[in-house]
């Protein structure tokens, strides 16, 4: 088995904060540390138009600026957060919070897309050290009813930042350019350092260790297997999804097959070397043996999935606004707020059905998001601008806000204090793989129904065949940016209306799909079990720590 270590009370192993509002100022610096490495994911939707027509990025480039940064802080999370179970989990977050705002830096000095993505990773080495680091503080210090208060303000207030944050961020980027939004985390990056310092408490496992005894060779088959099948989703559009297009080829067949396969290959290998490392007794990156628990696994696929419709929104509504309406970043960041202002509410209601019925939370948040995002799907037009997208985010913001505020409280409810740093870990990478993989598949169904729908509407147009498809190409490739072009030239309004057709056709399409990722996320929220959110939101904790006792491999269907 993965060795393990005793937390048993967690505060036996920590600088204790301070008592009283102290500690809870402590909860608001670690949400607040979350929330800007949240908002940099979200962000970069509502800047993605600024930056593709400034940096000259094609639909695949801007995918992987989005992508990478997943990509990343996925495989780095557990290690991280293993490190931090040994040396200190705020150690470790302030040091993540320094990395990220120096790599913010590179973000805003980058002049060439692949620039911009080598930063866009850096910014995600920097996140895989926060999030572990916050997420099991707060799983180590609080208990029973005031675990459950703390989840609820860490869930509300990184729900409302990932919509906030890039309002700010689109103000910044309408005055000053897109660079001074990422420029602002250096200042606050210092803030939270100082706030850390001071109130955040040290907590670390009970059993010394050392870097040499994590499981490094787990992040690297899982950066590489997950690497590989983000890449085989992105340039399948690129190189081919069968048939070669270009150059490139392997056999005479598109490389994108052998990479996706490639990818497969990895991952099960991951799963193979984990479980002999476990065998062993020695540290692992992954813990199966965590599966067992039915809240846990269920909770973990949910997450995945619940991220796919976040950012798969963020990366699709802001290109076709500005690709339609010529939407500056401000005003797309206002056709988004109202996810904020649903956010924002819900995550405190969600934080008064926590006694007992947080899964309900969870629950009832998965329905909204679906019903949200199936009727934005099922209501765009070409004529749609950021009022009609409106009411439907504040539907989304207001599930959103309530999923995310206790999901993760139920779903590490039953996980032993002294495996808190890996189970969080892998709850938060579970997240940003759907993120990584999410954005891909979203982005490549966005793109291509793009340029297929472009041509198709071309067809009667009088235009020769190469000029259609020079078009099409153009509007794909710019990830419909290029329409904006078409609109500036009045000789090429019939192109134009042809564009904005296309992208309302590509914006449905992809909602469509995230609608029914969503509803798999919804199926496996009614599976999860009442009995362990009831025992985990007790007045003391203690019906929970028995629990634990009792049946901590918990195993369900």
């Amino acid at each position: 088995m993965p060795e393990t270590t005793s937390l048993t009370p967690p505060r036996a192993h920590a600088t204790a904060p301070a008592p009283g509002r102290h500690r809870w100022l402590g909860v608001v610096v670690i949400s607040l540390g979350v929330s800007l490495i949240i908002v940099d994911a979200t962000i970069v939707g509502v800047l993605l138009p600024q930056i593709v027509t400034e940096l000259h990025l094609s639909s695949a480039d801007a995918e992987w600026v989005t992508s990478v940064y997943s990509l990343v802080f996925a495989a780095l999370l557990i290690p991280f957060g293993r490190a931090g179970d040994l040396f200190g989990r705020r150690r470790l977050f302030v040091l993540g919070v320094t990395v990220f705002a120096l790599a913010s830096l590179g973000v805003t000095a980058a002049q060439d897309g692949s620039a911009l993505i080598a930063a866009r990773g850096l910014q995600g080495v920097g996140a895989s050290m926060v999030m572990p680091a916050a997420l099991s503080t707060l799983n180590s210090v609080f208990s029973g009813r005031d675990r459950a208060v703390a989840f609820g303000i860490w869930g509300s207030m990184i729900s409302g930042m990932a919509a906030l944050g890039p309002l700010a961020g689109g103000a910044l980027a309408t005055g000053g350019g897109w660079r001074w939004a990422f420029g602002i985390n250096l200042p606050l990056g210092a803030a939270l350092v100082a706030g850390a310092l001071a109130l955040m408490p040290e907590t670390r496992s009970a059993v010394r260790g050392s870097l040499a005894g994590i499981d490094w060779g787990g992040g690297v088959l899982l950066a590489l297997g997950l690497g590989c099948l983000v890449c085989g989703l992105i340039e399948g559009q690129t190189f081919g999804w069968w048939r070669p297009v270009g150059t490139a080829e392997i056999a005479g067949l598109s490389p994108v097959p052998a990479v996706l396969a490639l990818g497969a290959v990895l991952v099960a290998a991951l799963v193979a070397h984990e479980r002999v490392r476990a065998a062993a007794g020695k540290p692992v990156m992954l813990d199966l043996a965590l599966f067992r628990i039915a809240n846990f696994r269920r909770g973990n696929l949910a997450s995945a999935l619940i991220n796919v419709g976040e950012l798969g929104l963020v990366f699709v509504l802001p290109l076709f606004l500005l690709g339609v309406h010529g939407t500056s970043p401000v005003q797309v960041s206002l056709a988004i707020l109202p996810l904020a202002i649903g956010a924002f509410l819900s995550g405190g209601y969600a934080g008064h059905l926590a006694g007992g019925r947080a899964y309900r939370a969870v629950q009832l948040g998965m329905v909204l998001e679906v019903l949200a995002v199936l009727g934005l799907a099922l209501t765009i037009t070409a004529t749609t601008g950021g009022w009609g997208v409106a009411p439907w985010m504040l539907v989304y913001g207001f599930g959103l806000g309530l999923t995310s505020a206790q999901l993760t409280n139920v779903s590490l409810a039953d996980v032993p204090p002294e495996r808190s740093g890996q189970a969080s870990g892998t709850q938060s990478t579970a997240r940003q793989i759907g993120a990584a993989l999410g954005i891909a598949l979203i982005g490549t169904v966005f793109a291509t129904s793009l340029g297929h729908t472009m041509d198709d509407r071309l067809k009667g147009s009088g235009l020769p065949a190469a000029e259609r498809a020079a078009v099409s190409h153009d509007l794909r490739h710019s990830a419909g940016t290029y329409a904006r072009d078409l609109h500036r030239d009045p000789a090429r309004a019939a192109e134009a209306r042809a564009a904005d057709e296309s992208l309302a056709v590509a914006a449905r399409r992809g909602t469509l799909v995230i609608a029914a990722i969503l509803a798999g996320g919804l199926l496996l929220s009614l599976r999860l079990r009442p009995g362990t959110a009831e025992a985990a939101a007790g007045p003391d904790g203690a019906g929970a720590r028995a629990k634990r006792r009792r049946r901590p491999q918990e195993s369900g269907g």
